[in-house]
């Protein structure tokens, strides 16, 4: 019999990060458009990814968030501003999966260097069958208020 060295608790965190990052893995950018222009560096823009929610087929979101440019910009090192919109729909027949988790993040993205992101958290409202996405800015330390949030009513794909 092989022992595994890793305790429950180590292994709860690596499959948190693994959920983590596989959430960020699944967006596919649909455009930027520049919204200012710098003469040194990268343009100002905002740009919209796409992302299917990960454990709730037939549910697609779509995400934009303001992206700082110049120098910094172009290396990395720009803290991009907490502006961001979300918007999700059904976009195929819902397949609920059997436990669904009252709420669960399905997509996160750094938005700095250093301790920030955009979070989009999946919350089920069972009373009214209705899937809630809600974007926000997370900060280590000041973080913001800034949110965005888009709902899904589950019902029948294709029907009148």
């Amino acid at each position: 019999m092989i022992r595994s060295h890793w305790t429950p608790g180590l292994q709860a965190v690596v499959w948190g990060l693994l959920a983590f990052w596989s959430a960020s893995a699944l967006a596919e950018q649909v455009a930027c458009v520049t919204t200012e222009w710098k003469l040194v560096g990268a343009n100002h823009r905002v740009c919209v990814e796409s992302f299917p929610d990960p454990k709730v087929l037939g549910v697609t979101c779509h995400v934009s968030q303001a992206r700082t440019g110049g120098i910094s910009g172009s290396f990395g090192l720009a803290q991009d501003p907490s502006q961001f919109s979300l918007a999700c729909r059904q976009t195929g027949p819902i397949v609920l999966p059997a436990k669904l988790p009252k709420e669960a993040t399905v997509f996160a993205e750094d938005t700095s260097i250093l301790f920030k992101e955009t979070r989009v958290v999946r919350m089920w409202d069972e009373a009214h069958k209705t899937l809630v996405y809600l974007a926000i800015s997370r900060k280590l330390i000041d973080g913001a208020p800034a949110n965005s949030i888009s709902t899904v009513p589950v019902m029948p794909w294709g029907e009148r």
